[in-house]
């Protein structure tokens, strides 16, 4: 597998995870390690002293000390950035990252339309996430109409995966539900007319449940070309959360998950603890980090719950994780992740 014109050794690509959870340190160490290492975008200034005073400024300021930092640990290793559509100032943070020259851009949480028009004719690659077939279509269409533009990869996030979900609420009382392998047959259909008119591979990485070396293997088995994993990342020595955040995913079992209600209007994946079974309580401070968001009605501040929980206030913050948390029985360091990987494909 390849993003751009660098080959990946493995194909995996860690998930971004905000607010900090995958920063300079992480993404890093994965693509050190030969995978494809994601920094999350949002939010990602919460520890420069003047975050309130200058959201967007301390944000752009910290996008490029973890993207250094993340070179520096791997040399010319891939590294790029998750920008969330629904994020204020989009197209301010994808220019940043454009001219950090990141090597990809993933972006999700609605339809990223606009964004080969900030990429195309650089060494960044737009990298659209769907949960449908129909989605990639849409995607695939107006990219091409608009921009002359193909991506090189498209991530499939299924319904086991960790954070907020492109799927409706409704979908997940459902007792049939969609598999990978349904996702990936529906977004290759929807692939095919475009694949015809370009001579490389458009490659189909998968997303959502993926946390132990055999669920990689399983994965690459149904054809897909990698696949993305997110909350096994987390557990890890080099994860740039509070080490009280990490060990949670250690110790948590699968009856400790549970769809939430977000603020952005989605729903989303989530540790058990007092934050999200009572309810949040208190004023919010409104950054006006995501478009949705509407201060006066919300519900909480997403953005001050992630921040909590990541500074390490696991019971009154919000952390997100994938369906298959309780695969994870010990923190690792990515070297050993990689290695127990390499060692089933």
């Amino acid at each position: 597998m390849k993003i751009g014109n660098k080959l990946m050794k493995i194909p995996v690509i860690q998930g971004g995870m905000g607010i900090g959870v995958s920063a300079g340190r992480l993404s890093g160490s994965v693509a050190a390690c030969g995978g494809a290492g994601t920094i999350s975008a949002v939010g990602i200034g919460y520890r420069q002293v003047d975050h309130f005073k200058a959201f967007l400024e301390s944000n752009l300021r910290a996008m490029e000390e973890e993207f250094q930092k993340a070179r520096n640990l791997s040399q010319d290793g891939i590294v790029g950035f998750n920008i969330m559509t629904v994020i204020t100032d989009y197209v301010t943070y994808v220019k940043k990252a454009v001219s950090l020259k990141a090597d990809f851009i993933v972006s999700g949480a609605g339809l990223p339309l606009e964004l080969p028009k900030f990429v195309k004719g650089t060494d960044t690659q737009a990298v659209p996430i769907v949960s449908s077939g129909k989605a990639a279509k849409i995607i695939l269409k107006t990219w091409k109409k608009k921009w002359e533009y193909i991506p090189q990869l498209i991530i499939i996030e299924g319904p086991e995966a960790g954070g907020h979900l492109g799927f409706k609420a409704s979908y997940f009382e459902k007792e049939e539900k969609e598999s990978l392998k349904d996702l990936l047959d529906s977004v290759r259909a929807a692939v095919a007319p475009f694949q015809e008119q370009v001579k490389e591979k458009i490659q189909l990485v998968v997303a959502g449940g993926i946390v132990t070396p055999e669920d990689v293997k399983a994965a690459l088995d149904l054809g897909a070309d990698g696949v993305q994993m997110g909350t096994r990342f987390i557990a890890t020595e080099e994860c740039d959360a509070d080490p009280r955040y990490k060990q949670k995913y250690v110790e948590a079992t699968d009856e400790d998950v549970m769809i939430i209600q977000s603020p952005v209007g989605l729903p989303g994946r989530a540790l058990k603890n007092p934050f999200t079974v009572e309810g949040a309580k208190g004023r919010i401070r409104c950054r006006n980090c995501l478009t949705p968001c509407n201060p006066s009605t919300t519900i909480y501040c997403i953005a001050d719950a992630l921040e909590r929980a990541v500074r390490g206030d696991v019971d009154g913050g919000l952390l997100f994780t994938g369906s298959q948390v309780g695969k994870i029985h010990s923190m690792k360091s990515v070297k050993e992740i990689f290695q127990e990987i390499e060692a089933v494909l």
